[in-house]
């Protein structure tokens, strides 16, 4: 056993850790368990997907925005020259001022 931990774990308590004038037989070593990484990942990988399905609900709302603005400017370029009478040709006149009389 190289290492340490690996000597703690199995058992074998170093001379240095027991205390002056105590019983070897009544020290106890208490371990902190080693690291779960579980708990990080799953928080990682739950903000990348809200963050993605943000941006995905944000890009369907945008473009269904942007169809309903193409739909309506084709309905009321269609409804125009019902409404303004006729179908005709629409013409606007500009109206000029008279010249002053001599």
């Amino acid at each position: 056993m190289i290492r340490p931990d690996d000597q703690l774990r199995a058992g074998h308590i170093p001379a240095d850790l027991i205390p002056p004038g105590s019983d070897p037989r009544s020290v106890v070593i208490v371990h902190t368990a080693p690291r779960s990484w579980t708990g990080p990942m799953v928080v990682i990988l739950a903000a990348t997907v809200g963050i993605c399905g943000v941006v995905y609900l944000t890009t369907v709302a945008v473009l269904s925005l942007i169809e309903v603005a193409a739909a309506t400017a084709v309905a009321v370029k269609t409804a125009i020259p019902t409404l303004i009478g006729g179908g005709g040709l629409v013409t606007l006149a500009v109206k000029a001022p008279k010249s002053p009389r001599k």
